[in-house]
Order: structure tokens, then C-alpha cells, then sequence
């Protein structure tokens, strides 16, 4: 930009950050029960939105998810990253576990990277969403928390922070509580989540099992399963399993869509800064 007013001296040169020098592109993969949808978001660097929207999709298959992503960089050229959230478990890549069962086994970042030759970042839609919340909530940098989901037509997962980083564990299966030993089927699990008369004491105990293992500062519940007053109902079921002493927050979260992708941007974004982070070595 122009030079600064001298104040005597030689004159500073002023430099503006250039916002649109990059785009990136958020895809957002939801479950229905009976229809399917992909949300997306185009932004700049400093996270300003270019372009939003959203489509149904009765049949979900990782060609329709090339689709868009090839319709977006066609038009937005400057398309450097792109970010996607699924509702699953991803491993090197790859979707090992999801609610939409056309996309188990599936590599979406391979063929994007080949084809595009742009930075992709797969994640699991609740590490990205208690990312989000993390970051529009300004947490403590050391804080841990857990964003639960319990969701018509699917099984409950969880998103885990631990001393202000997102915990995936060693093949990132962690927060995948639907697997917990809970004696019984998956298929006994779906049904029990979807009855009122048994939601509460089983909701409960994955979030029992959570508070137990990583005794966290927040909780937070969302998910259209959950209802007005669920949350002081799970909380009594909590308290027969641990002493109140140890009893973090339990809060609804209020904007669960406004997170995730607040998480899938934040993320997305930071893939172009850095490829490595400075942390800590704690004695």
C-alpha cells in the first residue's frame, strides 16, 4: 500500500494482508433418514464467506462429492484446500465407519489431491464440531470438553478436546461411543437411543463413560433426540455412576451447525498455514 506519514524519519512502507490470494472450499456430509445432504461453504483467508449452499442427495456416493468439489474450483479457481466433514470414523483417508453406508471404505482425499492437486483435510463431524466450539466459545487454551451427539436415524458419537487439542486416538476411533460394551447390539442400542422410556439411562452411561475416563469441564448435548429438560434428567442418571464432585457442566449446545462448520473453516484454513506446531513440553 502507500508509504506512512514520515514522523521525521524515512517513511514506513504499508502492507495490507491479502485476503483473497486463496480460497478454500467446506463440505459438510450429513446422515437423513431418509434423504442425504452436502452443505458447503467457499471463503478467503481471513474466513469471510464467497459462496454457501446446500442439496439433498437420496442416493450418497463419493461421486456426487467429486461432483461438487469439481462445480466449486471450476468456479472458484483460487481453491487451494478443501475441508470435509463426515458423520464417521476416518483413518488415514479413509471412511471406516459412517452413517451412510455407500461411503465405508471409502478414500475421499486420494482422488481429490490427484485430480485438483489441493490440500484436503476428512474429518469426523464431531472433532470438527467441538473444534468450533472451542474456538467461537474462546476457551482456556489447557481446557478439555466434549461435544455428544445423539441424532434420529443414527447412534451417538462424540467429539473429545483435551487440554485445548482435539483427541483422535491412535486410528482415530476415539468419541465413537456407540461401540462402548454396553452388553448389547447395535441394532438394541438404535432402538432403546429412539425410545423415550429408555433414552435418558442410556445416554447416561456413554456419557458417564466419557466424564470417567476423561473427567472434562463441559459436556455439551446436541441432537435432535434430545428434548427440553433431557440434559437435568441425563445429568440425575450421570450421579448414580459419579459423585458430584466430579460433575462437569452439562450444557445443550445451542448452534451445532454454526460450529461444525466454524470447526471444518478453522481447520481447513490452518492446513495452508502450517504443516507443524509448537507444543509444550510439560515437566
Amino acid at each position: 500500500m502507500e508509504l506512512e506519514e514520515s514522523n521525521g524519519g524515512r517513511p514506513a512502507q504499508i502492507y495490507r494482508y491479502n485476503v483473497d490470494f486463496a480460497n478454500i472450499a467446506c463440505i459438510i456430509i450429513r446422515a437423513g433418514v431418509t434423504l442425504h445432504s452436502l452443505t458447503y461453504s467457499v471463503v478467503n483467508l481471513s474466513g469471510e464467506s464467497l459462496e454457501e449452499g446446500s442439496q439433498q442427495v437420496e442416493q450418497m456416493n463419493e461421486e456426487k462429492i467429486y461432483d461438487l468439489v469439481d462445480r466449486l474450483i471450476l468456479k472458484y479457481p483460487r481453491i487451494q484446500a478443501i475441508g470435509i466433514g463426515v458423520p464417521g470414523a476416518v483413518h488415514q483417508g479413509v471412511i471406516n465407519t459412517c452413517d451412510i453406508p455407500n461411503l465405508i471404505n471409502v478414500n475421499l482425499v486420494a482422488p481429490i489431491q490427484e485430480k485438483h492437486e489441493v490440500e484436503v483435510i476428512l474429518d469426523n463431524d464431531m472433532n470438527l464440531t467441538v473444534y468450533g466450539l472451542y474456538q467461537r466459545q474462546g476457551y482456556n487454551e489447557r481446557s478439555s470438553l466434549v461435544v455428544t451427539t445423539f441424532i434420529e436415524g443414527s447412534l451417538p458419537g462424540a467429539g473429545i478436546m483435551i487440554d485445548g487439542h482435539i483427541h483422535r486416538g491412535n486410528s482415530r476411533f476415539a468419541g465413537e461411543i456407540a461401540f462402548l460394551p454396553l452388553e448389547m447390539s447395535h441394532e438394541e442400542q438404535f432402538r432403546k437411543l429412539h425410545n423415550r422410556d429408555t433414552f435418558h439411562p442410556l445416554a447416561a452411561r456413554g456419557v458417564s463413560s466419557l466424564i470417567a475416563v476423561m473427567n472434562p469441564e463441559t459436556v455439551a448435548l446436541t441432537g435432535d433426540l434430545l428434548k427440553p429438560g433431557d440434559v437435568e434428567l441425563i445429568r440425575n442418571e450421570c450421579l448414580k455412576y459419579i459423585p458430584e464432585l466430579h460433575m462437569p457442566r452439562l450444557i445443550v449446545l445451542e448452534n451445532p451447525e454454526e460450529d461444525y462448520m466454524c470447526g471444518l473453516i478453522k481447520m481447513t484454513l490452518e492446513s495452508l498455514s502450517y504443516s507443524l506446531q509448537l507444543v509444550e513440553k510439560r515437566r
